[in-house]
């Protein structure tokens, strides 16, 4: 990818996820469902809950706080927080509330929307402001609590979806670790799956009519956003190594947005990257929006799978609808 100014590299990971969980035999309490239904056909087992009191900004800044660590800086040395999320605790953001958790008295703050995309548009983003030569640190968390606009009388969709948060320093470094990336969106297929405002008209004086309302529960169309991903990931994934110069076989490491197991086999054999270079939690987890790749990215770290220098694609894709995709290599 052309270089624009200061390089950069991936320094520190984290992640954070409530200690309540529920599991497929629970599901099946609520709806006509079986574990051996939801395994079968999107390999969770489980999925993560944040409980009534808990707020996404406080699951924010915990998993910061990891990362932040790792990366061997503090807080007070960050430039730049960028929390992509879908699901703030303040529709005006809750990004500069994690800066307050946190402490992080430089740091300007800002959330994005990009749903499932939210990480891989969050990389984008922060790499501009690094790249320009403008900031030193930023930090970059994908966070979600879907649990708050699930129906959780419609099978279709509550057995998908979990809570959690992950985060990633990036910081200038001599060497560009940052090798190419690709964005994508189409406003045409929004149907297909969100989460939307719906309006109930209200006079406020006589002649004049508002819109008052509120977001209705996750919808979606499973078979047309399966369809989209095995088509458009591969597709996406394959501009940014060519914009990288990487082949899949350099790949190290295939991190995809936890959606559905049937969708990460499917995109890796398109590709022809195999089973054993795939990083899923899915079982334990579900689909945590904007959250889950750099959970699963954090896990596979701290468990030094990925070490120091490994290739990792990395590709999100969801409501929108939107998708994209990052080739970087780990650490300094």
């Amino acid at each position: 990818m052309n270089q624009l100014g200061t390089g950069i590299a991936i320094t520190g990971s984290g992640s954070a996820a409530s200690e309540v969980t529920l599991d497929n035999h629970q599901l099946s309490q609520i709806v006509d469902t079986s574990d051996e239904w939801i395994t079968s056909r999107t390999g969770i087992q489980k999925r993560h809950l944040m409980d009534a009191q808990g707020s996404l900004s406080e699951m924010a800044a915990t998993a910061a706080h990891s990362a932040i660590a790792m990366a061997g800086i503090a807080p007070e040395d960050l430039d730049l927080i960028i929390l992509a999320t879908s699901t703030p605790d303040d529709l005006f953001g809750s990004a500069n509330q994690v800066q307050a958790h946190l402490g992080a008295s430089k740091a300007v703050a800002f959330d994005i929307t990009a749903a499932c995309s939210g990480f891989v548009f969050g990389l984008a983003t922060a790499s501009q402001f690094i790249r320009t030569g403008l900031y030193q640190n930023v930090l970059l968390i994908g966070a979600d609590i879907l649990s708050r606009w699930v129906d959780w009388s419609d099978r279709s969709t509550c057995v998908l979806f979990g809570d959690g948060a992950g985060a990633v320093v990036l910081q200038a470094n001599q060497s560009d670790r940052l090798l190419g990336f690709a964005l994508c969106s189409d406003g045409t297929q929004n149907s297909c799956l969100q989460l939307a405002y719906e309006p109930q008209d209200q006079e406020i004086v006589k002649g004049l009519t508002v819109a008052k309302g509120t977001y209705q529960p996750i919808t979606m169309s499973g078979k047309e956003v399966y369809r989209f991903a095995v088509q458009k990931v591969p597709e996406v994934i394959e501009k940014a190594l060519f914009r990288a110069d990487i082949t899949t076989e350099q790949v190290d490491w295939l991190v995809l947005h936890q959606a559905n197991q049937r969708i990460l086999d499917a995109v890796a054999q398109r590709l022809n990257i195999p089973k054993h270079k795939v990083l899923s939690n899915l079982a334990q987890y579900g689909n945590t929006s904007a959250a889950s790749i750099p959970i699963v990215l954090d896990e596979a770290v701290r468990l030094e799978k990925i070490k120091s220098g490994d290739i990792i694609v990395t590709s999100g894709f969801g409501a929108g609808l939107t998708w994209g995709a990052a080739v970087f290599k780990w650490g300094r």
